[in-house]
């Protein structure tokens, strides 16, 4: 049998907005200005960038993600939460009912949510082709094995998420990338 084999990305700290939000950071009538695509079709790195501001400090220089989205969100590591001193949830991407909040600073304004700040779940996407020929569906969970040069790994708890409006591809966030000395381009095997 072939092996189930996907690109592992590594997603650094960042935030989606609204455009209510995005007005308020950035001015009225203000539209996101795309920096580059990202590898999830319709999804681009934006040159606007906040800080985000919890309990105990604040990070500078944080990217936002386009296009904007209906809910503001703040996708964070594990250590970035902690640094801020924000407790930690892990969730997927949207699922932010009773999740911490925190302060969101732009050049012209800021704005206070009060919820949206998540570690975002390990996850996979994957085009239905792709999840069809491996027998996996949405909402599915699966390990992942990583074969790096001096880190191999098993991850666990990897959501599967299918969509024909998806590129296929792994994500995690940079603690998880650090911790498996992921390296660009680096391709791991699912494992049921």
């Amino acid at each position: 049998m072939e092996k189930m084999e996907v690109l592992l990305e590594t997603s650094a700290r960042h935030i989606h907005v609204t455009q209510e939000a995005l007005e308020t950071l950035f001015g009225k009538g203000h539209e996101l200005t795309k920096k580059k695509d990202l590898s999830q079709p319709g999804q681009f790195a934006c040159e606007e960038r906040v800080t985000i501001t919890g309990p105990k400090r604040s990070l500078a220089n944080v990217s936002i993600l386009g296009p904007v989205r209906p809910a503001t969100q703040v996708e964070l590591s594990a250590t970035d939460a902690r640094s801020i001193g924000c407790p930690i949830f892990v969730r997927e991407s949207g699922d932010i009912a009773g999740t911490p909040g925190c302060k969101i600073t732009g050049p012209e304004g800021e704005i206070e949510i009060s919820e949206g700040v998540i570690v975002a779940k390990r996850h996979i996407h994957l085009v239905p082709e792709t999840a069809e020929k491996w027998g996996v569906k949405n909402k599915d969970v699966v390990s992942v094995k990583v074969d790096s040069d001096g880190r191999k790994a098993i991850l666990g708890d990897v959501v599967i998420r299918v969509s024909e409006n998806f590129a296929d591809a792994m994500h995690i966030d940079t603690d998880e990338s650090n911790a498996v000395m992921a390296a660009p381009g680096m391709m791991v095997e699912v494992i049921k």
